[in-house]
């Protein structure tokens, strides 16, 4: 569909701007248990912010987590959940010159604010200009801009909350994109798969000749095995209890495939450095468990094998490394949005998809109207979907 029939009329804008809006939102109110359609108020956009009209989201596996959530600080509700989507600013705070009323931006979770030490360093996407410690906040000011018809407080997650008709976001986290992109593929630049490309190509710098074992076959997963496809990995090993990923990674560059369940009496570090005549080059993990962390490590080479942790512990729970392996030339580093500057390299991804550079359509399976986004849950838990996107008022 033309950006033009989906970029925002300007006269209608202003007639919002400064003003509450009333729209529909998916709200989480009890963990693990269905989203409630409701209807919302959001309040305009303070200084430094942006209020966004989603046009369609996508369900990731951190949306899951905190909606799984029991405890603190990860369990707060009400919240609105989701932070991958694209979508048309509406209006626009004081002080917001970068982006204005009809642009098509991406909400990031990720900020960049391109004053702080962090993010004029080449060494750091880390920004530490706006800390949101809570993520269930505004950065700049602790405080929300969605509520409930009876006046309750709705949460944000991650600095975006894409699970509504609109958002309200800090400007260091909105980028601008090109409106040659297809909506549901600039989606998913916003996470997920910018994760993988970036850990592949900024934080390993996978090489030509290199071999690659990627622990977690998910929409991180085969993005780091694209990555590591298009920077000439000659040997790119997926480990995954799901035996239908091997054919699904096959697309993405997958060219052998272990399920640990079928080892036998052999580790996966075992198997692993059996295949790769003593342990892969760059090993991913993209699930988040301290147990599958440390079997990355231990299939990586001695010498200079490195091992890259882009999962979140699901539970918390530390990892233990032997020192004696890492006095061995071993190293293992973690990444945020796979080490990449959004403001900067989104940009530059989205020019690789449209030069065919890129193959990104593969990690959409499934889409469904905001009214079924209950659906995407199920798809994502059952192991069916990669990225299903959800459009927000699109009816199916």
């Amino acid at each position: 569909m033309p950006s033009s029939e989906l970029v925002m009329d300007n006269k209608n804008a202003s007639s919002t701007a400064g003003k509450i809006i009333r729209c529909r939102a998916a709200i989480s109110r009890i963990p693990g248990k269905p989203l409630v359609m409701e209807e919302i108020e959001v309040d305009p956009p303070k200084a430094g912010e942006v209020r966004i009209k989603i046009l369609c989201t996508s369900l990731c596996h951190s949306d899951v987590t905190f909606w799984r959530s029991t405890q603190p600080p990860m369990a707060v509700f009400p919240r609105i959940l989701g932070h991958e989507a694209v979508g048309v600013v509406e209006s626009v705070g004081g002080g917001v010159e970068e982006v204005r009323e009809g642009d098509l931006v991406l909400p990031v979770f990720q900020g960049d604010c391109g004053e702080c030490r962090d993010c004029k360093s080449p060494k750091s996407n880390i920004c530490s200009k706006f800390v949101n410690k809570d993520n269930q906040s505004m950065p700049r000011d602790g405080t929300n801009r969605f509520r409930d018809l009876k006046g309750e407080v709705i949460h944000n997650v991650l600095n975006v909350s894409s699970f509504t008709q609109y958002t309200v976001v800090d400007v260091t986290h909105v980028v601008k994109i090109t409106p040659d992109i297809p909506l549901d593929i600039a989606c998913l630049l916003s996470c997920g798969v910018s994760t993988g490309l970036g850990a592949a190509w900024k934080v390993a710098e996978v090489e030509e000749g290199s071999t690659v074992a990627i622990f977690g076959l998910g929409a991180v997963g085969l993005s780091v095995a694209e990555g590591a496809r298009i920077r000439g990995a000659t040997r790119i090993i997926g480990v995954d209890l799901n035996p239908e990923k091997f054919e699904t990674g096959k697309k993405f560059g997958i060219t052998d495939f272990i399920n640990p369940a079928t080892c036998g009496d052999k580790t996966v570090s075992q198997v692993i450095k059996e295949m790769t005549d003593g342990g892969a080059d760059y090993c991913f993990e993209c699930i988040g468990l301290a147990s599958v962390m440390n079997d990355a490590f231990n299939s990586s080479r001695e010498g200079w094998g490195k091992t890259v942790i882009l999962g979140v512990e699901m539970h918390g729970s530390p990892i233990s490394l032997n020192s004696i392996e890492i006095l061995k030339g071993r190293s293992v580093c973690g990444t945020f949005f796979g080490g990449l500057k959004p403001k900067s390299d989104i940009a530059t991804l989205a020019q690789k998809y449209l030069d065919k550079e890129l193959n990104l359509d593969g990690f959409i399976t499934h889409e469904v109207s905001f009214h079924d986004i209950n659906k995407a849950f199920d798809l994502l838990l059952e192991g069916k979907s990669l990225r299903c996107v959800i459009w927000i008022d699109k009816q199916n």
